[in-house]
């Protein structure tokens, strides 16, 4: 079994394409800016990001149509350098919600939303002294 993709039901499709592809840099694979559907690749790795709009979802699966409450998920994101990451999707437009800051003793996080609410984490590992 392969991770392919986490794929996050959205209403407003325009807004996250935005978001994922302009603001964080991540790679659309068709450039379907009004949807139904989008995946969106990091530069390093197999598995990615899709975006599909909820009413298409709602057609196969009813109860999706009902709008969402709350938080829904919380995707997470590593980088290498997270200050500057962090700087640059700032310029982009994005919000900090919190940090750069430690988590733990291994990792440095960041987080913000995309404009369905999703939280999104952004990760800087560090290395461990041996």
């Amino acid at each position: 079994m392969e991770l392919a993709q986490v794929r996050l039901l959205v209403t407003d499709f325009r807004a996250c394409y935005h978001f994922y592809a302009d603001v964080l840099g991540l790679k659309p694979q068709s450039g379907a800016q009004d949807g139904p559907y989008e995946k969106f690749s990091p530069a390093a790795g197999s598995a990615g990001i899709a975006l599909e709009d909820r009413a298409l979802t709602a057609r196969v699966i009813g109860e999706v149509g009902d709008a969402p409450d709350g938080y829904r998920s919380l995707v997470v994101l590593r980088v290498d350098d997270l200050d500057r990451y962090c700087e640059q999707i700032v310029a982009r437009g994005a919000e900090i919600l919190q940090g750069p800051a430690p988590m733990t003793d291994r990792m440095r996080v960041a987080h913000l939303k995309d404009p369905e609410g999703n939280i999104v984490e952004l990760q800087e590992w560090l290395l461990m002294g041996g």
